[in-house]
């Protein structure tokens, strides 16, 4: 066992953040497609998060924006000429195609990468692996800037593997850490790595879901393991409930959400409920820690207010004390029936004794909440000094990274801002500036 801490690194959003409804299974990202979108209040919004995390203790990181707007695929895609050229052909013959070129989607982390711990692996190393995400054409490409950025923060090879994304094959579709829970007794110690998945490419029997797309197999959850070295008596997979998918629960961290030895979830998570918790009980047994599974009942939280209010899409903190806060969006408040759950909840005596609530609005607005906007990285504390400190929020970072939002983000964004010239300018600009804020130089490729 080793001393370690959790990491969360969120997602600093880019200034090209827009609401082109990208995401089909996505309820929230579908309900506000085309509207305008207000890049630097939803930058500001996630920097407050940080920073307020930040000041209570946990430690907190960013992973920055990506390169947008995607001129290398729309040049693949056939547009051609100066990238002005490039734009205003993209907005006038396929608009659809221009806005996933500029989708700022890589604010949400938990999609960047799987993460597991030294403590798991059995090379001691962390081992990353970083999402295909090849369901959807506007986050397809993101695993190239996401690969680069985690090599350029975890650079220590006798620390740190980053591996390649898994090949962008429908067998093999893979949403990161949206899909992945770690549970242990202590961050330090040996835990139970569960994988949640929705389809299983090699077997056509097996449940799947009618309406939405199921976007992790099982085939992709278990090459990870296997790249990452992991015990199978302490890996747990199992299928996610194919009706909530059908519902809205795109990721498994829509119903669910998992933290040291809690498992905080909705009865109508998984497919096999009482399957699920009898495994995850057996493997964590065998680590000498006790599950303790808080099971909220469609009865007091209908799948449709949970997906409403993202509900599940929270953080759960561990505190110094051993109890544990639950980072929640404003919209668990506005939710009758979620907020009077939750006030049952913090009352009853249980872990979970806190919520801290955050306006996330501008990323709520898109489909993401609190655990959309991170990604999880547990670490030693040689890991941790080992690792880029550039990205380590604190008072000086967040004094430096607020005025760079206001100086480069615009307060409004339209479909039709996306053929302008300018707002590619601005975006790039931007990012110039952020690699040296960040102490990361040539971090994009923005020749």
């Amino acid at each position: 066992m080793y001393n370690a801490r959790e990491f969360n690194f969120d997602g600093l959003v880019g200034p090209s953040h827009n609401y082109a409804g990208l995401s089909f299974g996505n309820v929230a990202s579908f309900n506000n497609v085309k509207s305008a979108s207000n890049p630097r209040q939803a930058a500001l919004q996630g920097l407050a998060k940080m920073r307020a995390l930040a000041a209570r203790g946990f430690a907190q990181g960013l992973l920055p924006p990506q390169s947008r707007p995607n001129f290398r695929m729309l040049r693949r895609l056939g547009f051609s000429g100066t990238d002005a050229d490039v734009l205003a052909g993209a907005y006038r013959e396929a608009p659809v195609i221009l806005a996933c070129a500029y989708s700022a989607s890589p604010m949400w982390t938990a999609n960047a990468a799987t993460v597991s711990p030294s403590a798991d692996t059995a090379d001691g190393r962390v081992h990353f692996t970083a999402a295909n995400l090849n369901n959807k054409l506007h986050r397809a490409e993101e695993h190239v800037q996401a690969t680069r950025t985690l090599r350029a923060l975890f650079a220590d090879s006798d620390r740190f593997v980053v591996h390649d994304a898994l090949p962008s094959t429908p067998a093999f579709g893979d949403e990161g850490a949206a899909n992945h829970t770690r549970f242990a007794g202590s961050y330090g110690a040996a835990g139970v790595e569960f994988f949640v998945y929705g389809r299983v490419e090699f077997d056509p029997s097996a449940p799947a879901p009618k309406k939405y797309p199921a976007r992790q197999t099982l085939e992709a959850s278990q090459a990870i393991a296997r790249l990452h070295g992991l015990d199978g008596a302490r890996t747990v997979f199992a299928a996610q409930n194919p009706d909530v998918i059908d519902q809205g629960v795109f990721h498994n961290d829509v119903i669910a959400v998992g933290n040291g030895n809690v498992l905080f979830y909705h009865e109508q998570a998984f497919a096999d409920e009482a399957g699920t918790l009898d495994a995850l009980r057996r493997a964590l047994a065998g680590v000498g820690t006790d599950l303790q599974a808080v099971r909220v009942d469609t009865a007091a939280v209908p799948v449709a207010d949970a997906v409403a209010s993202y509900l599940f899409n929270s953080q759960l903190l561990s505190k110094p004390d051993g109890r544990m806060a639950l980072v929640v969006p404003h919209e668990c408040r506005e939710n009758a029936a979620v907020s009077g759950y939750l006030q049952q909840l913090v009352a009853s005596g249980g872990a979970i004794d806190e919520l801290v609530e955050f306006d996330l609005r501008q990323s709520m607005r898109n489909g993401g909440g609190p655990a959309c906007l991170r990604l999880r990285v547990v670490l030693t504390d040689a890991e941790a000094q080992a690792m880029h400190q550039g990205v380590l929020m604190n008072d000086d970072l967040y004094a430096r990274l607020v005025p760079w939002v206001e100086r480069h983000y615009r307060d409004r964004v339209e479909p039709k801002d996306l053929a302008d010239p300018q707002l590619a300018r601005e975006c790039m600009a931007a990012l110039e500036e952020l690699e040296r804020i960040l102490g990361l130089p040539g971090l994009y490729d923005l020749s």
